[in-house]
């Protein structure tokens, strides 16, 4: 099977999960509205310039969380689906997802936002699997720390090759003929490393660079 890898926020998504559970915490009324979106906004801008410390921005996304149950937090995450992450699912996302799935591809999302909030929306899009950044659990409640290293820039290629070298040996994947999308330039460590590098809607420092390279350039917009 080939490897079809995906990035999540702005490329399969038309948005940022991440940054919209912070807008959606404070819709519930489990934050202070103006702190919190300071600091999202500015964990956010961040994230843009390639500056952003995951480890940090993980700890004040998960910490309104924590210690919740797994029932509130199900509970939680259901109404995010509904009311940010629906409205965010791409058409032509879901169409380019099935055109692999019907050549055979192996299909991954590989993504830095974290994985309580990333699982169920990899499981709405169908993917065969998932690598985010994982999440320390103690009791069944969240911690608010980051479990290994974080899902983002080099460390995405990292917990890449950990997932590719875990696979069973009967049915190896590997990134001979993958090819990956993503729209930042935050993911160029996994672009060089793919077959095949697609720019989705890129970022203005990936557009230069995709073009420099004469990668492909595609919309799903």
């Amino acid at each position: 099977m080939r490897l079809a890898i995906f990035d999540l926020d702005n490329t399969l998504l038309g948005g940022d999960s991440d940054h919209s559970w912070g807008d959606f915490l404070i819709g519930k009324g489990l934050v202070d509205a103006a702190e919190h979106k300071a600091r999202n906004d500015h964990f956010y801008y961040q994230y843009q310039n390639g500056g952003l410390n995951m480890v940090d921005y993980v700890e004040f996304a998960v910490g309104p969380i924590k210690g919740m149950s797994r029932a509130e937090r199900e509970a939680l995450h259901r109404d995010f689906m509904r009311d940010y992450v629906e409205p965010m699912i791409l058409p032509a996302a879901l169409k380019l997802l099935q055109e692999h799935r019907d050549k055979g591809d192996f299909c991954l999302i590989v993504t830095a936002t974290n994985r309580f909030i990333t699982e169920p929306i990899a499981q709405r899009l169908g993917v065969d699997a998932l690598i985010a950044t994982d999440l320390e659990m103690v009791d069944d409640c969240y911690t608010g720390k980051v479990d290994g290293i974080p899902s983002f820039q080099a460390g995405k290629v990292v917990k890449l090759d950990k997932w590719l070298s875990d696979w069973p040996d009967d049915n190896a994947l590997s990134m001979d003929d993958s090819i990956f999308y993503s729209d930042s330039f935050n993911d160029l460590p996994l672009l060089e490393k793919a077959t095949r590098a697609v720019a989705v809607d890129p970022d203005a420092r990936l557009q230069k660079i995709a073009q420099e390279r004469s990668w492909e350039i595609i919309s799903l917009r």
